[in-house]
């Protein structure tokens, strides 16, 4: 009887030039879909309901909170990009890759999945657990390309507990999700149209 041959897999770390674009947009569908997963099983895990932690409010007090601080990080990102050194903010070129010959209604879509995605596991689940200070601590920590510098680090820290304080105060995951979906989809066209593509 003949032996099979499985083949060998190794793990070992990409840097962002070894990336192409294909290979990043299946990485980040894959980590947002195991993301998601993992809030909805925490979710379930705690023993609380999916819809009605998904639940649409009653009120549209959540567009304020969420268009509001939207509007103050995107603010203070610009102020920070003219303040701080370009090299300082630099995360290895990913999003330079992911935005940048992407077309606006792929932003769009790519922007709402991690908004609700990340959002549903890092407010709607581990806050709920730990609340908004390690949350944040844990989040900053995922967002790994950012480590190499502490401003960016720093300023990832402080955009989750803002995410997480809006939470808080409106009651609703809406919030947050509408607040990272514009963030994100303002950044991604931003790297879309400064770069001509």
């Amino acid at each position: 009887m003949k032996k099979k041959k499985f083949p060998k897999f190794k793990i070992q770390k990409a840097e962002p030039q070894q990336l192409t674009e294909r290979l990043l947009l299946i990485n980040l569908y894959f980590t947002q879909g195991l993301t998601l997963i993992v809030g909805i099983v925490w979710i379930l895990l705690q023993k609380r309901d999916l819809f009605e932690v998904l639940a649409l409010p009653d009120h549209l007090q959540f567009l304020w909170w969420g268009l509001g601080l939207a509007a103050i990080m995107l603010v203070m990102d610009l102020v920070l990009s003219y303040v701080i050194p370009q090299e300082s903010m630099d995360d290895g070129g990913i999003n330079e890759l992911l935005f940048r010959g992407r077309p606006i209604w792929h932003i769009v879509c790519i922007a709402a999945l991690v908004a609700v995605c990340e959002e549903l596991l890092f407010r709607g689940a581990i806050q709920h657990a730990i609340g908004p200070y390690w949350t944040s601590i844990l989040f900053a920590v995922i967002h790994i390309r950012y480590l190499r510098h502490w401003i960016p680090t720093g300023w990832v820290f402080v955009s989750s507990y803002g995410l997480g304080y809006i939470y808080l105060q409106s009651g609703t995951l809406w919030a947050p999700i509408l607040c990272h979906f514009i963030i994100d989809l303002v950044s991604g066209l931003a790297i879309r149209f400064r770069r001509g593509s």
